[in-house]
């Protein structure tokens, strides 16, 4: 499709007697058409609303391609000394408007270059041609249409029934149409296997709206993710370009994807709009572009509808259940939807504060609500934070997960985030490693592109000593999460793996990009200490547990590196703190302490402890068999005997 822009041409004059036509000007640019006489914006000859100070704006930049038009000319234009208006306000809210209808974008702009305070800039080719415009008289014209008519009625009615034949896909005829199409004009329709979706752009510019623009963009990355013919990137890295000025190939070159999807997202009242653009990233070529709105209880189904366009862009091969899964959307009451944004926006966060208001707002869309899945799945992710943080015993957050999360698979049973926390508590709640493993592949047969099934996968091979499979699942990992963060899950895997030396090599370049970061130095004081380097383990879990908040994990560490180094007395002491903190009733896993006891020589404590965290559901009893902090105890009878009522495959 051309963008047309139509100018009389001055030079022409008014037509001679007689004459039935008379040239004017056309500019052409993109895939948009432009009439500036009927002052209309279409595309694919369908009309897109805009506005007239938006429209003048577009046509003033459409008549200077390349050339900067400055502010003060598109104030003098539209906005003249006596009109009291807010100017920035209104341009920046008319060229917001133009973005949106163009499907262009401020920070890697196609069409509209801003120049920061002097003007704008079209910067896309524009074409000059002529043509020819009927200035016939209505008589004539009338006598000329009226023996067409019956003509024109029949034709009409076969591109109809072509246009149905083309629009439901029959035979595969869309499909068939566009690639010859686009190989007639010598532009191939490239292959895209791989894409990204890029934080969608809040237009509402509102601050407070900002979790609403995230969770669009997560519900998108999600329902991309079922596709198994796509490998999708995960939320985790796709944030890391939320306001970026690189350039796409760019992008592409470092996510390692064939196209990336970018747009914004609009939401006034009860009304949500989206604006979707698919670019093959490599070559920044546009490929597609579409605009939705619905109501807000009609959410879900938006998001649906645009994950369905964008597959059928990319041609992505659906199986029937993922099809099934892409189009099953309800209705949602927006204050539940609302809820559960909020709540996941709050679970992201560390402290004890922030996960409290993260469960009430999942609570009151399930009070609101009872049959929403995804708010109890919400729930369960609470839990887990609150346990990671050792806000809540393991065992209380065990149980509340599990409850939450079989509620969900009751309510849906295609919601891979529930099978994933049933995955991982068949293992550490239930010691069902069996019904884990079966619950672990249908996590990512529900969403082969969801980079935390995974790494939960890869995490459970680990720890059932199944090496080679956790470094498969690694790889997936790392294709779908090339940029995971500050990272550290390769030292983690890899020390348990009895890798000291890669787990070492890993934990120094983790600690060099991110010196504060002490968890990272936590893995390097772990590999210190196994390749018998204690003072450097001890130096290292010592700013460990500075940089962590005086982690009780952390004095773990310490203590465990100072009994394996001989300085007993003072394990000991920081022993005496970990017991003492649980006498308090503040949590500390039995499993650690148990780790503790072992590195002092004290087996028949540690096994009283090993007990404890058995009956207590310790999440670390889970990687009893790989820890290598537990090796002095392997030949104890009573060491097997705990591994069979963990039900580990020998």
């Amino acid at each position: 499709m051309i963008c047309e822009v139509m100018i009389r041409n001055p030079d022409t004059g008014p037509p001679a007697m007689g004459e039935i036509t008379r040239p004017s000007l056309l500019l052409r640019f993109g895939v948009f058409e432009v009439d500036l006489r009927a002052r209309e914006l279409r595309k694919g000859g369908l009309k897109i609303r805009l506005q007239d100070q938006p429209f003048q704006i577009l046509a003033m930049l459409l008549e200077h391609p390349g050339e900067v038009v400055t502010r003060d000319e598109l104030r003098q234009k539209l906005w003249p000394a006596d009109t009291f208006v807010d100017f920035d306000h209104s341009l920046n809210t008319a060229l917001t408007k133009i973005r949106e209808a163009l499907g262009d974008s401020a920070d890697n702009p196609r069409f509209v270059e801003t120049l920061p305070r002097r003007g704008y800039r079209f910067i896309a080719p524009v074409e000059t041609l002529r043509r020819s415009v009927s200035t016939e008289k209505p008589a004539l014209r009338q006598r000329r249409y009226s023996r067409r008519w019956l003509v024109a009625l029949a034709a009409f009615a076969v591109v109809a029934i072509v246009a149905v034949a083309i629009a439901l896909n029959v035979a595969g005829l869309r499909d068939r149409l566009v690639t010859a199409v686009g190989a007639r004009h010598g532009v191939p329709l490239p292959k895209i296997e791989s894409i990204a979706v890029l934080p969608l752009e809040n237009l509402s510019r509102d601050p407070g709206q900002e979790y609403f623009a995230d969770g669009m963009t997560d519900a998108l990355i999600t329902d991309l993710g079922k596709i198994s013919a796509l490998r999708v990137i995960s939320r985790t890295s796709a944030m890391h370009y939320k306001g970026t000025k690189k350039r796409l190939p760019e992008i592409a070159k470092e996510l390692n994807v064939d196209a990336v999807v970018e747009g914004t997202v609009q939401r006034s009242g009860d009304r949500v709009r989206i604006t979707a653009n698919l670019l093959h990233a490599p070559t920044d070529r546009h490929l597609w572009a579409e605009s939705y709105e619905r109501g807000l209880r009609d959410v879900l189904t938006l998001q649906s509808e645009v994950a369905q366009a964008i597959a059928r862009q990319v041609q992505a091969k659906l199986t029937a259940s993922e099809q099934q899964r892409l189009t099953a959307a309800r209705p949602v009451d927006p204050e539940v939807y609302q809820a559960c944004l909020r709540g996941k926006y709050y679970s992201a966060m560390e402290t004890q504060e922030a996960l409290e208001t993260s469960l009430k707002y999942f609570r009151h869309a399930i009070e609101k609500d009872p049959a929403y899945a995804p708010a109890y799945v919400g729930l369960a992710g609470v839990y887990w934070h609150l346990a990671h943080f050792l806000y809540l015993a393991d065992i209380d957050a065990h149980r509340e997960r599990k409850a939450a999360a079989l509620k969900a698979v009751e309510l849906d049973d295609t919601l891979s985030e529930a099978h994933g926390t049933l995955a991982y508590l068949s293992s550490v709640y239930d010691y069902d490693q069996s019904a884990a493993e079966r619950r672990y592949r249908r996590t990512i047969e529900l969403n082969p592109s969801s980079a935390g099934a995974h790494w939960d996968y890869a995490y459970w091979l680990m720890a059932m000593g199944r090496h080679q499979e956790m470094l498969a699942e690694l790889k997936r990992f790392d294709e779908i999460d090339p940029l995971g963060g500050a990272g550290g899950k390769p030292p983690f895997f890899y020390f348990f793996s009895g890798l000291y030396d890669r787990a070492l090599e890993e934990a120094v370049r983790l600690v060099g990009r991110e010196p504060s970061c002490g968890v990272c130095r936590w893995w390097l004081a772990l590999s210190y200490e196994q390749k018998g380097m204690y003072e450097d383990a001890i130096r290292e879990s010592e700013k460990a547990y500075e940089l962590t908040g005086k982690s009780p994990l952390m004095l773990v560490s310490l203590a465990h590196t100072y009994a394996v180094a001989g300085r007993k007395e003072v394990a000991r002491r920081l022993l005496a703190r970990l017991e003492q903190r649980r006498l308090q009733g503040r949590y500390v896993s039995a499993y650690d302490i148990a780790v503790a006891y072992v590195g002092l020589g004290e087996k028949d404590r540690a096994f009283q402890w090993l007990d404890k965290a058995y009956e207590e559901r310790a999440d670390g009893l889970v990687l009893l068999k790989v820890d290598p902090r537990m090796a002095p105890l392997r030949s104890d009878p009573r060491f097997q005997n705990l591994l069979r009522r963990m039900n580990f495959p020998p």
